[in-house]
């Protein structure tokens, strides 16, 4: 008869659990990063044996729980891990560049366009020389090509201070991460592996995880109890309840370099968001250093074609600009009075009929800055089909996992069911159990 009470009441227990597990699941189906729990029963052995002179007999003692199971596949949450990296540096180059693409600015009034304006004033200038007004529209217009440059140069200063500002977020994230890791490892090792709490443990480890690979590309292992290791390059930055933080330097040029918080430096990192943010830094500093070279072209070409030419008053054209870089161009001659039209045999538009061949054509800045919006443009696509794909694959992986991970309400309310009959079944044994007890005890 005791076994029938032991054999109930185990049921109960175990069925209990089971149901507690169903629980989570439905409470947490909306949670990111939650794994679905389920409970393992085994069979309870029991012996009855009591006396020397009886012999030693297994009974069945009812059930027990063996452990919580937590639905996972280290395959699939690597193939997540590695399709979040992409995505993530996909996603940072893909915005950073759009905005390096509007800073640079070939509409109506990027250097570009004021550029072609500019040359058609000369032209038009060209067949009335004399004409004051013409020749304040186009000193005007060679001012407005040098604010152009300064804008431009502004606009992508301002992308790289945004690039190297989020950069140090993503920095801050992946050290609260590192931290984060090292405290769920500390858990991990002092936890009952079985438990609810130890797949607790588990999901935060995996949160974790994410966390750092959509930051940056980093190599993941398991230790002891399931704790991660976590290393970048030839560096470990978790391994057990150690974590060693990074630290991220914004140089002046507007590239980024990247080390330990100790001051060692490492490489940069090729993957994720940071790494999609030093790929979109090198680019926009590579802008920034193209620009510059442009702006200086364009002042040494146009000083040079106007010093060959002559002023109404008989003197060599002066400097129209000044400045190195695409931040200090600047215009110089407000008089138009002091343009340089005349060719040197006296032709009242001589020199403005050079424009074309000194100012235009293979090698100019007109011909240079083409070249370098178009290549811009082609990076720019090239990334968005990059995001494309990668939000796809990222989509697929996620998706892939979910199947195995995820918690499906069809499935736990069937499961609910089943759960609650099979506990009625061990409490109706308990009651049985007693009845049964009652009726003998009346009997005596």
């Amino acid at each position: 008869m005791s076994d029938l009470f032991i054999i109930g009441a185990s049921g109960t227990r175990a069925y209990r659990s089971a149901m507690a597990a169903i629980a989570e699941n439905i409470s947490n189906a909306s949670t990111e990063g939650y794994a679905r729990r389920s409970v393992t029963t085994i069979e309870s052995g029991a012996s009855t044996a009591t006396m020397s002179l009886y012999i030693s007999r297994a009974n069945f003692g009812g059930t027990q729980v063996a452990g919580v199971n937590r639905a996972s596949d280290p395959y699939l949450d690597a193939s997540v891990r590695n399709t979040g990296m992409a995505l993530g540096s996909a996603t940072s180059r893909l915005r950073w560049l759009s905005d390096a693409e509007n800073a640079m600015n070939d509409s109506s009034t990027g250097v570009g366009q004021l550029m072609i304006g500019m040359f058609q004033n000369m032209e038009k200038l060209a067949a009335s020389p004399t004409d004051t007004s013409l020749r304040v529209t186009t000193l005007d217009s060679i001012s407005r090509v040098a604010q152009a440059f300064n804008q431009t140069a502004t606009d992508l200063k301002t992308v790289s201070e945004g690039i190297a500002t989020e950069a140090k977020a993503s920095v801050a994230t992946i050290n609260q991460s590192l931290d984060a890791l090292a405290d769920i490892n500390n858990s991990l090792l002092r936890a009952q592996p079985g438990t609810s709490a130890y797949a607790q443990l588990l999901d935060s480890r995996d949160s974790a995880l994410q966390t750092l690979s959509q930051n940056m590309n980093i190599t993941v292992s398991f230790g002891t109890n399931d704790s991660a290791i976590v290393s970048f390059g030839d560096q470990t930055l978790v391994s057990g309840n150690a974590a060693t933080n990074v630290a991220l330097t914004a140089n002046s040029n507007g590239t980024l370099s990247f080390g330990l918080a100790d001051g060692t430096a490492l490489g940069a990192p090729a993957n994720g968001t940071l790494g999609g943010l030093f790929s979109a830094a090198n680019t926009v500093t590579q802008r920034r250093t193209s620009l510059d070279t442009l702006a200086a072209q364009f002042a040494t070409d146009v000083n040079a074609w106007h010093a060959q030419g002559v002023t109404d008053g008989g003197t060599a054209g002066a400097a129209l600009l000044s400045g190195t870089t695409a931040a200090s161009l600047a215009a110089l001659v407000t008089d138009p009075a002091q343009l340089a039209t005349r060719s040197s045999d006296g032709t009242l538009n001589g020199n403005l009929l050079t424009v074309s061949s000194v100012l235009r054509g293979n090698g100019s800045v007109e011909q240079n800055w083409t070249s370098i919006i178009a290549q811009q443009a082609t990076l720019l696509s090239s990334t968005k089909a990059e995001f494309d794909t990668a939000t796809s694959r990222n989509d697929q992986a996620v998706a892939a996992r979910e199947a195995v991970s995820g918690v499906d309400l069809d499935l736990e309310a069937a499961d609910l069911l089943r759960i609650q009959q099979a506990y009625s079944a061990s409490a109706k044994i308990l009651q049985v159990a007693k009845e049964t007890l009652d009726s003998i005890m009346n009997i005596i």
